[in-house]
């Protein structure tokens, strides 16, 4: 069972010194990475920061960034923010998930029907 995906962001993370991020890693989430996400107190005033908690937890690798922490999910564009999502349903589910894409050559966003892994 594969446990751990790679992916590229599509406009990247930007560290403090300005260098762009987009390959990373991002592993099978654990029960207790969203029992622990729900409970955390950010979540119960602000239920629509679950995701930057789950992502936090369960993506392993932004470029050279091997510790990934709230605060570098929170810097994420929005496009990439929502790539990761997409991904983390993917990698979790049980399910068909359609995902977001963009073709690199042409730049033309497209929907793709994928099954889950594992």
């Amino acid at each position: 069972m594969q446990n751990e995906v790679e992916f590229y962001l599509p406009r990247g993370y930007v560290d403090e010194v300005g260098q762009l991020h987009q390959y990373g890693r991002m592993r099978l989430a654990l029960a207790i990475d969203e029992v622990a996400a729900m409970n955390d107190p950010r979540v119960r005033s602000n239920e629509s920061y679950l995701p930057v908690l789950l992502l936090s937890r369960v993506v392993t690798q932004v470029g050279t960034v091997t510790a990934v922490t709230t605060e570098l999910i929170e810097r994420l564009f929005a496009s990439d923010l929502a790539y990761l999502q997409e991904l983390y349903l993917r990698l979790n589910s049980s399910e068909h998930v359609a995902i977001g894409a963009i073709c690199p050559a042409c730049h033309t966003a497209f929907q793709v029907q994928v099954a889950p892994l594992g």
